[in-house]
């Protein structure tokens, strides 16, 4: 697979996949009924998720673009492609479905997989591993606030 290694190919592929992940946020904003309801202790201010999105997912496609460029496609960018579809199935389901409960569910499988993806890209590629931390760190907050608004709501 390496053999056949075109990076600017795969620079595009995985920054258009992670770009299209992204663009749930903007199809399903969080909406009136979401500013209505009561948020758990250390939920950060609106303008700190696009920011930290943002940061993210450019993290995300690199790694992704480095584990393509190690070891080629096959499982780990596999399982980066599942997480990217859970991913993008959190907003649509909490925001447009207003679930929080099957967010939650969503969110949680999104952690499993993410870092069965983060451990699989540490061995292809520390790099892209480390990469991954941040977003593994902010997906477990993101549980943890889920959890809080399925609480406290």
């Amino acid at each position: 697979m390496r053999d056949h290694f075109d990076p600017i190919r795969a620079a595009l592929v995985c920054g258009i996949a992670v770009a299209l992940v992204s663009l749930t946020g903007a199809i399903f904003p969080p909406g009136a009924w979401y500013a209505q309801l009561t948020q758990p202790p250390g939920t950060p201010p609106d303008i700190a998720f696009p920011i930290a999105w943002t940061l993210l997912y450019i993290g995300m496609a690199i790694a992704a673009w480095r584990v393509w460029r190690a070891v080629g496609v096959g499982p780990a960018l596999g399982l980066f492609v599942v997480q990217l579809l859970l991913n993008a199935l959190w907003m649509p389901v909490a925001f447009g479905a207003q679930a929080l409960g099957w967010a939650l569910l969503v969110i949680v499988t999104l952690w499993l997989v993410l870092a069965a993806t983060v451990a699989m890209f540490w061995r292809a590629d520390r790099l892209a591993g480390l990469l991954l931390v941040p977003y593994l760190a902010w997906v477990s907050y993101a549980v943890y606030l889920n959890v809080g608004l399925v609480w406290l709501n």
